[in-house]
């Protein structure tokens, strides 16, 4: 099958040079490679690496150096298969490790390619422990709030898919690139027969929530550009944006809380998709890393009005009857708020769910458990946090993603235990009071905000559903203008607040926080 990343499955593979070629601005890269150390190596190993350097022109399976990615300067480590099939040894593992531990005191952002059978191994145990070194110096750099970018290349298997290949901020593949742990013919070998066809391409993984997507490396470029841009951290010096604070045009008091349920139920209310339409960078993450996806809810990096960010939300164009978020949205949710924490950038948060999965498979794999750690990460997050009540706002799905430093509400949105029908069941024991409840239990955004839990309401005017584009761009500039005055509190500050705004919630006479 033709592949649209310059070969074939089964075809010529991308070397070293080629990926630098089309990755990096044309002339740009500099190599940061020294003579390999020398290892101790039998004759028959000396003579196999002496094969590899004649036929590559290189010394090692790996080549390192610095560059620029549309004039932005990048340092970058990449793997040559046709060196012993891109093995790493004690000599490759010393020079990716030096070229990480460089970036790191240069503050650059880090792209890898890898592409490897694994361990070399000709140089046995020794060989198989280079793999913690290397994710250790990945991991201090990442610490250290610099951003590491990993794109897959066929093959990339074994050792080298669980340490560094694996440990990205965003992780891209080539398309029909061979990626897994145990490579086929080792799995043949151990169990007499074939492994499993389509289970380790880079389609599969990104399905299944390994991996964040599958481009050629033309697009793989541009995404690179478009993420490190937003994980710079650096704003956009002039704002755009075109409208003042709208918190005294809305009249979201005229509407009954059962009118806002019910407008906020319309099939073509706009949600979080629509958002991302008006922002003016956005990099579409997908999954937990971890081998989960939930097609109910939607991660990236995005800048609105150039302020940049880390957004997770409810996708409600992906929920639909029984189908809602389970365990695996809020585990995503949670590498969300990691990634914001790490990249030093603020978090935004949209609340847009009929509630989480009711179902024997959710329960089973921890449902509860991960709303509790939604809610404990978030309330100790070390950077801004921005929750923004789109539409519906059930149970716990939503409780998971609301303590916020603060909280935007459109003027139909609404925050409930559970849905009106469902708390009517409990209290009266049908469905008729669905209304009655709605509006006891104060869940209108008017009412949120008059108790402290909303800080500022977005106008609908009258109804987002009917002016999708211009409601979107009201809630995108009153995200980036929240974004904004985030910027300017302290980290210990924002914590302090946060926690403090939460612990006085529904205490009388305990006041307000600004």
């Amino acid at each position: 099958m033709p592949g649209t990343g310059g070969k074939t499955v089964g075809g010529p593979r991308i070397s070293a040079a080629e990926l630098l070629e089309r990755l990096l601005d044309p002339g740009t890269f500099h190599s940061w490679d020294l003579p390999p150390m020398r290892v101790a190596a039998s004759a028959a190993y000396r003579s196999e690496l002496a094969r590899a350097r004649q036929a590559t022109g290189l010394d090692e399976a790996v080549r390192t150096g610095e560059g620029s990615l549309r004039g932005r300067r990048v340092a970058v480590i990449a793997c040559e298969f046709g060196f012993l099939a891109g093995s790493i040894g004690v000599a490759a593992a010393e020079r990716i490790v030096t070229a990480v531990e460089r970036a790191s005191a240069l503050g650059l952002p880090l792209l890898a390619s890898p592409t490897s059978g694994g361990t070399r191994m000709q140089e046995g145990t020794v060989a198989f422990l280079q793999m913690v070194k290397i994710a250790g110096a990945v991991a201090a750099h990442r610490a250290a709030g610099l951003p590491y970018l990993v794109y897959l290349r066929d093959p990339t298997m074994g050792g080298v898919f669980a340490s560094w290949g694996s440990l990205g901020h965003m992780t891209f593949a080539e398309p029909g690139a061979l990626i897994g742990f145990l490579g086929p013919r080792v799995y043949r070998a151990l169990y007499d027969r074939p492994f499993p066809e389509g289970v380790q391409t880079a389609e599969n993984l990104y399905r299944s929530g390994v991996i964040d997507g599958v481009v050629p490396i033309s697009v793989y470029r541009r995404i690179a550009h478009r993420a490190l841009s937003v994980l710079s951290g650096v704003p956009d010096e002039v704002p755009e944006i075109g409208s003042p604070r709208t918190d005294s045009e809305d009249d979201s008091a005229q509407s009954s809380a059962w009118a806002s349920v019910v407008i906020s139920r319309r099939s073509n209310r706009p949600g979080i998709r629509e958002l991302l339409r008006h922002v003016t960078q956005r990099v579409p993450l997908s999954g937990t890393g971890q081998g989960e996806s939930d097609r109910t809810v939607v991660h990236a990096l995005a800048r609105f009005r150039g302020q940049p960010c880390v957004v997770f939300g409810h996708d409600r164009s992906g929920q639909h009857g029984e189908h809602t978020m389970g365990p695996a949205a809020l585990r995503e949710a949670r590498r969300a708020m990691a990634l914001a924490e790490e990249s030093r950038l603020p978090l935004v948060l949209v609340i847009d769910t009929v509630g989480a999965a009711l179902s024997k498979e959710a329960e089973e794999r921890g449902l509860a458990p991960e709303i509790a750690r939604c809610i404990a990460d978030l309330v100790r997050l070390r950077t801004p946090t921005l929750s923004v009540l789109l539409g519906q706002g059930t149970g716990g799905g939503a409780l998971a993603l609301l303590p916020a430093d603060r909280v935007l509400a459109a003027t139909h949105a609404w925050l409930a235990p559970l849905p009106p029908e469902g708390a009517s069941a409990i209290v009266y024991r049908d469905t008729e009071h669905a209304a009655q409840l709605a509006a006891e239990q104060r869940i209108r955004a008017v009412d949120l905000r008059t108790d402290g839990i909303v800080d500022r309401i977005v106008p609908e005017r009258p109804d987002a559903a009917v002016e999708p584009a211009e409601f979107a761009h009201r809630m995108v500039d009153a995200i980036a203008e929240e974004l904004i005055g985030l910027r300017h509190r302290s980290e210990e500050e924002l914590r302090m607040l946060r926690q403090a705004r939460y612990r006085r919630l529904g205490v009388p006479g305990a006041g307000s926080l600004g």
